[in-house]
């Protein structure tokens, strides 16, 4: 009995046709043969109304299926039509085919069709959405308004032929923007100002004006404090610190920190110009970590020579001033504390490794060998690294390859890294930079290491010394290591040449003291003198043969004009020996009339070195410091790759235009 309600409860349309056969053949064998005709005659018209009324359900759900599709689709050109957001469509050149109306009250009722997308969604790349897969551009600013970008690019067909729309929908986000920029407007910043020379600036006045200018400096700085709404307090006879936020930070900057040519122009019977230097923490995490990075901004400010401020925010350095000449420091005491200290770390070291920047010049080398010579008479084994002799130093190299004290002196970078051990002391000379020394990687396995250097500090500089002498008021880092050498024995003893090499160090550096040359230079050369350095032999260091003397006269002769006064000159591939000859070339292009700065660019092993050189009236160093590079005022150089000869003599001609545009504001 339940096979037989299964069986009936079979559906109709599970194989039609098999069920009626199926049926026929089962009356015809229990009863007879008309009864099972008549069986197959009723189940016969069962299955045709079965398949007529299938056929007409079909028929209604198509239509059914139509008439929806037609309400969506007029829904959907409805909701386009009204749609909350501006709503713009274009073709894949970026020409406007159709935009709803709250896209159109942005533009007051303009008509934009068939104009360029470009023209009215600043900042969208239609390159980026088609080729790059971008879909959203944030924090556009539109007629006053900041909109979150949204796009779909979508394939149509037109004519037969396949085309790209790009739909293009607008969020509103300047509430938020708002909010967040007045968040970041009121967010605390931390200025520390010190007077660079106050001390030096007294000692030439007479006692009457002293109290005037210690009066003049406050009122000053007070009032430009106030005018920037900011909270000041003098904590020593030279130092201030100020809060304020990061509004007026904006104002100060667009200024260009304006309060250091107010400062420098105070003129109350003093014969030098004060100097301010400004350190500023921004973007810290707490008051103590905003603390540390306006000290931290203040040494960097000092370290590259005073009379400049630099902003610290997070980790970006932002430089503003520098462009005067670093104020000589005339006291002693910080030569004698880095000598002793200099001292105590040789003395606790196994062994010394000296190393200086790539392609090394005279002052590079003679500094290493003085810094030799304080190891050497304190007994420690020391090396130099040197992976190449080049044109500068050959004269200079041929008198110590005479010299057999010097002939396991001088080592490779990777001999240097093979010896390198846990108390090796690593002493860096005429460098700061990482990257532009010998062995970078030496930099990275010593443990202990040492910076003297004169150049002004740059932004990646080697932060993790136990001990930093970078002073940019030194003609040469050979006159830092003279000093040195005086404080760290009480009756130095120096080989001849080694003094030479200190001496003719200064003379290349100062360009024989006519630039970067304070009373300490003629001291240290008066020490170098009385020490057996001949000025003779020490001026044959650095002679030229014919052939050098006739490239860098080509050079000179090559050079051209930018801006009436700076000359510009490249160096041929065909000139042997080319950045002595840049070198060079730059320092003769000075002595031409009309010429106040000049910069000759040479190409080697696939990089385009700079020197830079001034007469003072144009700092190279800022200059070329946009272009990663550093020095001093009147002595600077950089160092690119990656583009022509050609295209960095447009980046320079560039660094310049902004030079000088920021001098004018």
């Amino acid at each position: 009995m339940k096979d037989k309600i299964k069986f009936f409860m079979l559906k109709p349309d599970s194989n039609i046709y098999l069920w009626i056969i199926g049926l026929c053949v089962a009356v015809i064998s229990y009863y007879n043969i008309m009864v099972g005709l008549f069986a197959f005659t009723v189940l016969l018209y069962l299955a045709y109304f079965n398949f007529k009324e299938k056929s007409q359900k079909k028929e209604e759900l198509r239509l059914h299926i139509e008439k929806l599709s037609d309400k969506v689709d007029s829904a959907t050109k409805t909701a386009i039509l009204n749609f909350p957001f501006p709503l713009v469509i274009t073709d894949d050149e970026g020409n406007i085919n159709w935009y709803n109306s709250s896209f159109s009250s942005i533009y007051q009722g303009e008509y934009l069709l068939e104009e360029k997308v470009g023209m009215y969604l600043p900042g969208m790349e239609l390159d980026e959405v088609l080729y790059e897969d971008k879909d959203e551009f944030k924090n556009i600013l539109i007629k006053d308004k900041y909109y979150d970008l949204h796009c779909e690019d979508f394939e149509i067909y037109e004519d037969s032929t396949e085309k790209k729309i790009i739909m293009i929908y607008l969020v509103d986000r300047t509430d938020f923007v708002q909010l967040k920029n007045k968040y970041l407007d009121e967010k605390n910043v931390v200025a520390i100002l010190q007077i660079d020379n106050l001390d030096e600036v007294l000692k030439g006045v007479e006692e009457e004006f002293k109290p005037v200018i210690g009066a003049d400096l406050d009122r000053i700085i007070s009032s430009w404090a106030g005018s920037n709404n900011a909270s000041i307090q003098k904590y020593s006879g030279d130092k201030y610190v100020l809060h304020f936020n990061q509004k007026q930070l904006k104002a100060i900057e667009e200024k260009r920190f304006d309060i250091l040519d107010t400062v420098r122009e105070i003129s109350s019977g003093n014969n030098i110009p004060i100097t301010l230097s400004i350190g500023v923490g921004v973007n810290a995490k707490t008051l103590g970590e905003l603390q540390n990075f306006a000290r931290a901004a203040m040494d960097i400010a000092l370290g590259r020579g005073g009379d400049q401020a630099v902003v610290k925010n997070y980790d970006k350095l932002s430089f503003y001033g520098g462009k005067s000449k670093a104020v000589e420091k005339r006291t002693r005491v910080k030569a004698r504390v880095i000598a002793y200290a200099l001292r105590q770390l040789i003395e606790q070291s196994g062994d010394v490794v000296i190393m200086g920047h790539e392609m090394p010049d005279l002052d590079c080398i003679g500094s290493a060998l003085g810094v030799y010579r304080c190891c050497a008479n304190l007994g420690k084994t020391t090396h130099v690294v040197i992976n190449k002799i080049n044109k500068g130093i050959e004269n200079l190299w041929q008198e110590l390859k005479e010299d057999k004290e010097y002939d396991n002196i001088f080592i490779s970078g990777q001999e240097a890294l093979n010896l390198a051990w846990k108390n090796t002391l690593l002493i860096i000379v005429d460098t700061h930079r990482p990257n532009f020394t010998m062995e970078p990687d030496l930099i990275k396995k010593a443990e202990k290491k040492v910076v003297i250097d004169h150049h002004r500090r740059a932004t990646d500089f080697i932060d993790d010394a136990v001990l930093a002498y970078i002073e940019p008021y030194a003609s040469s880092t050979s006159e830092l290591v003279t000093e040195i050498l005086q404080y760290m024995f009480e009756k130095p003893k120096i080989k001849q040449i080694e003094a030479e090499a200190l001496l003719a160090g200064i003379f290349i550096d100062t360009k024989n003291f006519s630039f970067q040359t304070g009373i300490r230079t003629f001291e240290a050369a008066s020490f170098l003198r009385s020490a057996g350095a001949d000025t003779t032999l020490t001026r044959q260091l650095f002679q030229d043969d014919m052939d050098t003397f006739l490239a860098r006269a080509e050079v000179v002769k090559a050079a051209r004009m930018y801006k009436n006064n700076i000359a510009i000159s490249v160096i041929p591939d065909s000139i042997p020996n080319p950045a002595l000859i840049a070198a060079q070339a730059a320092d003769e292009l000075l002595n031409i009339r009309g010429i106040i700065a000049s910069f000759v660019l040479s190409k080697i092993e696939g990089y385009i070195f700079i020197s830079g050189r001034s007469l003072g009236e144009v700092n190279v160093q800022v200059v070329l410091e946009k272009l990663g590079g550093g020095g001093h005022l009147t002595v600077a150089g950089a160092q690119l790759s990656g583009i022509s000869m050609d295209e960095a003599v447009t980046t320079i001609e560039k660094a310049l235009d902004e030079y000088l545009k920021e001098g004018e504001r």
